[in-house]
């Protein structure tokens, strides 16, 4: 049976990816990544859900485009495969909310998935909190009568205006309410922690799901062309096709 493969890492941990569903995880895609693991694998189907892209290139549409096109179903959602699927609709396809409001907003930005984390030594573990995450958390808080309205519109405010690399929920209550003491920083930090959103594990645990399904639906592309520019990506990458 051809496998099935996951690339997650912040998101969703590969503990928690392999107890979803028999997968074999690898680190956040990049460039290159997608034909390495088609060509080493040959799997069945992909789930894309982080990938890096401070140092390293992003992973390119183009590759995902021609895995499609060699009968890989593509599957993204919760980070970077969210952004993906959402930019290659209809060929890619895309999983939960996060992908929605990717498709839906052609301008929302890129960063509001994006977080740091650590290497892969502590399972990627992450160090800042998304801005989608922070959002939703910040609106159920509000819902449940948790927050006020006013503090909620403070607290969102500051979450959108803090670069991703500082964005954490104890920063975002302090930015957002700087008249605040720091005991009632605390207490307002503490209540959203509580109550806190982890939207892209979510969508990541919902898109790896699906692998579970048989037959798994798939997207196809019968006409793919090779470009200059993506066989230069591969030679960059080491790769070749």
């Amino acid at each position: 049976m051809r496998p099935k493969l996951v690339f997650t890492g912040p998101t969703l941990s590969h503990a928690d990816a392999r107890r979803a569903a028999d997968v074999i995880c690898l680190p956040p895609a990049v460039q290159g990544s997608i034909v390495a693991a088609v060509q080493h694998h040959d799997p069945a189907a992909i789930v894309i859900v982080d990938g890096g892209f401070q140092t390293e290139p992003a992973v390119r549409h183009k590759e995902i485009l021609w895995a499609i096109s060699q009968g890989v179903a593509v599957i993204g959602a919760a980070s970077m495969g969210a952004l993906r699927a959402a930019e290659l609709h209809p060929h890619m396809r895309g999983v939960g909310l996060i992908y929605r409001w990717y498709r839906r907003y052609a301008f929302a930005p890129d960063d509001a998935v994006a977080v740091l984390h650590g290497p892969e030594a502590v399972d990627f573990s992450p160090l800042t909190d998304a801005l989608v995450d922070l959002r939703r958390t910040v609106r159920a808080a509000r819902r449940r009568r948790l927050i006020a309205n006013d503090v909620a519109v403070c607290l969102e405010d500051a979450a959108r205006s803090l670069n991703f690399r500082e964005r954490a929920l104890e920063r975002m209550v302090r930015a957002g309410l700087p008249a605040r003491n720091d005991a009632e920083i605390d207490m307002c930090a503490n209540v959203l922690r509580a109550a806190f959103v982890q939207q892209k594990k979510h969508d990541a645990l919902q898109a790896i799901k699906l692998l579970n399904e048989s037959p798994l639906v798939t997207t196809s592309l019968s006409h793919f062309k090779v470009t200059a520019a993506f066989l230069r990506d591969l030679e960059e990458a080491g790769l070749s096709i």
